[in-house]
């Protein structure tokens, strides 16, 4: 009996499909397809289910994009987009119909999915004016109130928050201490925070954290200040990178952690690529500023001199500093016109940059407003901008650009807890990163910014592959 069962074992092993042997770089595998892409309908479609077949060396006349696994890098930690004042402002004119398609659209399965949040503290560019949480001359603080939050700003928050599932991870930066304690007594356009009100501003931290927390948003960390080197007409405030590192190390760190808020996140930096290493060399060198920092934040808008965008410091600071993490805090396309809401390139910036920033080590992505109007506003010093979804607050309408699918390609199907894996691309114009989900689902993005369909092969392993076309100008999320 025992050398019949020996004999039929054989025989299935012998005549079993190569693919469906036990071995796990064999197994059959449903690969789905989802795209985007120009002058098509395609937005996040399901446009392709398929299984990967045994492939050998592949050739040099072939496309290839190969995905390694077994080489595990950063963890994820989420993507998301800012509600700003002026994203709250103008949620509330719409429609309750038109409120819960946004919220759909953003938050939860039935959306794109996101799990990250990013608010100001006090007024930015992007509210109806300025204004902060105390009276003018307050450096007791004693007058601190987010009652200015509870109209328009906090209502749509907790809407938000309840959409997603109950939970987000949720941060807020600074664009200026108040007026009268800065060296230009104003808000705006600059300025330096005076060291006499070191401790104040730092205390100002806690107690913003103090009431978002009283209000039921657990609050994950907080950026030092937003774009520390930029002398902008809207609110503002320099920082050299001595004077943060000094005022991480001897002010908000120590402060933050009498008030019982030592396990919050604080995030260095907050500007854009260009000038990030020389801002982390400083402030990680220094052990007593180094072990208040969680990581390094930084933007996208180094690019405004010309030029491309300065990917690789973020790995050189990813080399030189592994312990720290790298996050996405800030990007928009700027100069809004009303009739380029649909112009393709403003999506594959966001393209462009997630993939090169994730695969760099970035662990999460900021986007800035989630929601504009039809002037790219409201912004009190008329820095008009896009979002990836506008409000036409005259026809109650609500209007999708590219850049929201773009986005989506990323946040809908990897999710926290995701380890980026190795992920690389024989050809130039096909950029690609790849993640495993705590379920074990692979999730591979792939971006086509030429004018032509490319058909590749997509390599797991030593010896999988797939046969997938990308159509012209067009994303892809690819899930195995």
């Amino acid at each position: 009996m025992k050398s019949n069962t020996l004999f039929f074992l054989v025989i299935v092993a012998v005549f079993l499909p190569s693919t469906l042997l036990s071995n796990s770089n064999d197994e059959v595998k449903t690969v789905t397809v989802f795209t985007t892409a120009k002058e098509t309908n395609l937005r996040l479609s399901k446009t392709l289910e398929t299984q990967f077949v045994k492939r050998d060396q592949p050739t040099e006349t072939e496309n290839s994009i190969f995905v390694n696994p077994n080489n595990t890098f950063q963890t994820f930690i989420g993507i998301g987009g800012a509600i700003t004042d002026a994203s709250a402002e103008v949620f509330a004119k719409l429609s309750s119909e038109k409120q819960q398609e946004l919220l759909n659209a953003y938050y939860g399965k039935t959306g794109i999915d996101y799990t990250l949040m990013r608010v100001p503290i006090h007024s930015c560019d992007f509210s109806s004016g300025s204004f902060t949480y105390i009276e003018e001359g307050d450096k007791e603080l004693k007058t601190f109130s987010i009652e200015h939050d509870k109209e328009f700003r906090l209502p749509m928050i907790h809407r938000a928050i309840k959409n997603a599932g109950g939970s987000m991870l949720f941060y807020a930066s600074p664009w200026s201490p108040p007026a009268f304690m800065k060296s230009n007594k104003d808000m705006l356009k600059g300025g330096k925070l005076l060291p006499e009100f070191y401790d104040a501003w730092a205390k100002y931290y806690t107690k913003f954290i103090k009431a978002y927390e009283n209000e039921g948003i657990d609050v994950w960390g907080i950026t030092i200040q937003n774009e520390p080197m930029a002398t902008q007409r809207w609110e503002s405030c320099i920082y050299t990178a001595e004077e943060e590192r000094d005022f991480l190390k001897n002010h908000l760190g120590p402060v933050m952690e009498q008030a019982g808020f030592g396990d919050k996140k604080i995030v260095v930096w907050d500007h854009n690529r260009d000038l990030i290493t020389h801002r982390a060399n400083t402030i990680f060198d220094d052990p007593e500023a180094s072990k208040y920092a969680w990581g390094t934040g930084f933007h996208w808008y180094e690019t405004w001199r010309g030029g491309e965008p300065m990917f690789k410091n973020l790995q050189e600071i990813q080399n030189a500093y592994p312990d720290k993490k790298l996050l996405f805090t800030e990007g928009c396309n700027e100069a809004f016109d009303e009739e380029k809401y649909q112009y393709w390139p403003n999506a594959e910036r966001y393209g462009n940059s997630m993939i090169n920033d994730f695969n760099c080590g970035t662990v999460g992505w900021t986007d800035w407003n989630i929601l504009l109007d039809q002037t790219g506003g409201p912004n009190h010093v008329g820095n008009l901008c896009f979002a990836p979804i506008h409000a036409d607050t005259r026809n109650d309408r609500v209007i999708y650009t590219p850049s929201y699918y773009y986005i989506g390609h990323f946040s809908k199907f990897i999710r926290p807890g995701a380890k980026r894996v190795s992920t690389v691309s024989s050809v130039s114009f096909l950029q690609s990163t790849s993640f495993v989900n705590e379920s074990g689902e692979t999730v591979s993005v792939v971006m086509n910014s030429t004018n032509k369909d490319v058909t590749f092969n997509l390599y797991v392993g030593a010896n999988r592959a797939v046969e997938i076309t990308i159509p012209a100008r067009a994303i892809q999320s690819i899930i195995y």
